[in-house]
């Protein structure tokens, strides 16, 4: 059995029918964190998450790993793991890359369900331009950032591909703008094909809630 890791990385410094519906239930996107994140940075990064990911009409709720009981109802979900520092503590005037931002696993070639963040990394790379902000300012632009690096694993656990784009969400590498800019989105290429995805049919068809 091979296992694989699909890491996205930072860029070099100077990413109907058949059933009728009346209640769907969600894509179920199960946090994990080393260090839990303040309450800011949380909210912008699940913000993110779901703005960036609107035009594919998937829809996320998110749960902690910790509160699972088993029993909650999912067409979908994902396993996200958050590693280091979560927050804006103790940043240093300078950004300095050390590996990779995020990644996808991949075992005998199966993208498998799970991906990790590491949130340390993240800070390291952007945190020179997150002390020019205010205390608020900066951790929501760090949760958004975040939350660009999260919905790039989920494209390819969701798109089942290991393919990068060119430019957007989609590609292998992101740059500090593509982290702090205002917006910043799939191509119109990934997003059909998070649209073709198994998720996305499995919403589409999900029954009544009886």
């Amino acid at each position: 059995m091979k296992k694989l890791l699909f890491c996205l990385l930072p860029a070099a410094l100077p990413a109907f029918g058949g059933h009728q519906v009346i209640s769907l239930a969600p894509i179920v996107l199960y946090a994990q964190f080393q260090q839990e994140p303040p309450p800011r940075v949380f909210d912008a990064l699940k913000a993110e998450v779901d703005s960036v990911m609107a035009p594919t009409d998937l829809r996320f709720t998110w749960r902690t790993v910790a509160a699972n009981v088993g029993n909650e109802a999912a067409v979908e979900l994902a396993v996200i793991t958050f590693k280091g520092m979560c927050d804006v503590a103790g940043l240093a005037p300078h950004n300095s890359k050390s590996g990779p931002l995020g990644w996808t696993h991949i075992t005998d070639a199966v993208i498998l369900p799970f991906a990790g963040i590491d949130c340390q990394a993240i800070r390291s790379f952007i945190q020179k331009q997150l002390l020019t902000m205010g205390v608020e300012d900066r951790e929501a632009a760090y949760g958004r950032a975040i939350g660009r690096v999260v919905a790039h694993e989920l494209y390819h656990i969701f798109a089942n591909t290991t393919r990068h784009g060119s430019r957007g969400l989609g590609k292998a590498a992101y740059s500090v703008q593509d982290l702090l800019s205002p917006t910043f989105q799939f191509e119109a290429g990934e997003s059909l094909a998070l649209k073709a995805g198994k998720a996305h049919a499995a919403l589409e068809w999900a029954p009544f809630e009886r």
